[in-house]
C-alpha cells in the first residue's frame, strides 16, 4: 500500500462500521427481547457511539505515526 493509500484510509469515518456492529447486536438484543424494532434503534445509538470512538481512536494514531 502506497502512502497516499494508507493516508485516505485513515481519513475514512470509521461510523458505517460502528454502526453496522451496533445493528447487528442489537438485532440480537431484540430478539431476545421479543422487540425488534427497539432492539434495532438501540443498536444503532451503540453504533454510533462505537464508531465515534473509533473515529477518535484512529485521529489520535494519526497524530502519533506524523511524528
Amino acid at each position: 500500500m502506497d502512502q497516499t493509500s494508507k493516508s485516505k484510509a485513515s481519513k475514512e469515518s470509521r461510523m458505517g462500521v460502528g454502526i453496522a456492529i451496533g445493528v447487528g447486536f442489537g438485532t440480537a438484543i431484540g430478539v431476545a427481547l421479543n422487540n425488534i424494532p427497539i432492539g434495532i434503534a438501540l443498536g444503532v445509538a451503540v453504533g454510533a457511539a462505537i464508531g465515534t470512538s473509533l473515529d477518535q481512536k484512529s485521529k489520535r494514531g494519526d497524530t502519533t505515526n506524523s511524528e
